[in-house]
């Protein structure tokens, strides 16, 4: 798409989460110096809002707040925070009142009502309205309304909520599917609906994994006329996870004119980002993860990798290069002769289909256990037995 065509898409703001909602689950907790690390990686990659925690929560999360507050200079900071005095005095204390979203959480449903919270609508909604008050009153310039369990949540509850937080200050909401429950058809026509309550408030998806929907569903809150999206590097998060940040920029890169939508987000810097939280939280690489996993861009199926030599758009859609990556073949019993002709010709060795055919049987055919080899590697074979006397 050109740059031209690409500047008249409505353009897509993008929130970090990954140091909030990535953090909150299980051996996923971080120093404050490596939020720091990972904020400013994230930040390289242009998004627009980084989220630094939950400054009433913990010592820690305050001070991480208050390091990125005041090293990020492109990006602006969210934290999240109960509809409680307290909890706002903190986060505006930690993260001052300008360039900072504070986010004010909110029972969105009357499942969350009954059964954890206890209290009624009315109460609910008072003690939101009293916080988003305090907080303009402290100075705070951005206010959004965090609706959980909103996609649980019926019109009568939410529409009354929302309409009156943004009277009371607030200029956003994140309409949240908390237990990732919805399907897409249900959460774009959530959100179309939530929308229209809004006027020019940003209203702002916030997806969970447990479905598999996540992605699927903040792309059918674009479509529905969400005006951004929280996402988290490597899709970390409560349970399943959250929309994924790599796999949101690279729909939105590749596909954005089918959804009216563009990021200014890069790419470019995806992978390095990736890395830093990985080693921060010793993450596990999974081998079929979109964008990041192992074997993203690696191969070893013969029938692929006879296209691919020819031209890696046979079976490449993702540009690894543009997320950092590497193209990969590697070795194994699925591959077939193909790779075996090709490095003999980068060799400039001759054609002998008796060598290949010996080279394919004890190197390649009777590989077990998925057991690869790299093209390298076998290059490497090639040569040693040849030079040891095996006849081209």
């Amino acid at each position: 798409m050109s740059n031209e065509r690409k500047s008249d898409l409505r353009r897509i703001s993008i929130f970090d989460s990954t140091l909030r909602d990535g953090e909150q689950a299980p051996g996923n907790a971080m120093l404050p110096e490596q939020k720091l690390e990972i904020a400013m990686a994230i930040e390289a990659l242009g998004v627009d809002v980084i989220e630094t925690g939950f400054p009433s929560s913990s010592p820690a999360d305050f001070a991480a707040t208050k390091l990125i507050a005041e090293s990020v200079t492109t990006a602006r900071i969210a934290t999240l925070n109960r509809a409680v005095r307290e909890d706002v005095r903190l986060a505006l204390e930690a993260g001052g009142t300008d360039d900072h979203h504070l986010q004010i959480m909110a029972t969105g449903s009357e499942t969350h009502l009954r059964f954890k919270r206890g209290i009624s609508q009315s109460e609910a909604q008072a003690e939101v309205i009293d916080a988003i008050k305090y907080g303009k009153s402290l100075g705070a310039k951005h206010i959004t309304l965090g609706v959980e369990d909103a996609s649980r949540g019926s019109d009568a509850l939410l529409r009354p909520l929302i309409e009156e937080s943004l009277a009371a200050g607030a200029d956003a909401v994140a309409f949240a599917d908390t237990t990732g429950c919805a399907t897409p058809d249900e959460y774009g026509a959530q959100v179309a609906r939530v929308k229209s309550w809004m006027g020019d408030a940003i209203l702002s998806t916030h997806c969970h994994e447990d479905l598999g929907l996540s992605l699927a569903n903040a792309l059918a809150g674009i479509q529905a006329g969400a005006d951004e999206v929280q996402a988290t590097l490597a899709g970390i998060g409560e349970r399943a996870g959250n929309t994924s940040l790599e796999e949101l920029i690279a729909v939105l890169t590749y596909k954005g004119e089918q959804f009216g939508a563009r990021t200014t987000a890069r790419a470019e810097g995806l992978y390095d980002a990736f890395q830093i939280l990985r080693r921060s939280i010793g993450l596990q690489v999974p081998r079929n993860k979109a964008i990041f996993g192992v074997n993203a861009f690696a191969t070893q199926a013969g029938i692929h990798q006879a296209g691919m030599l020819r031209d890696p758009i046979t079976y490449e859609y993702i540009e690894p290069h543009r997320f950092g990556r590497e193209r990969s073949m590697l070795v194994g019993r699925h591959s077939g002769r193909s790779i075996l002709r090709f490095l003999f010709e980068q060799l400039e060795l001759p054609m002998n289909d008796s060598v290949i055919d010996d080279l394919y049987e004890e190197y390649i055919a009777n590989r077990t256990n998925g057991e690869c080899v790299s093209m390298s590697e076998l290059r490497g074979i090639i040569t040693d037995k040849l030079s040891a006397g095996v006849s081209a």
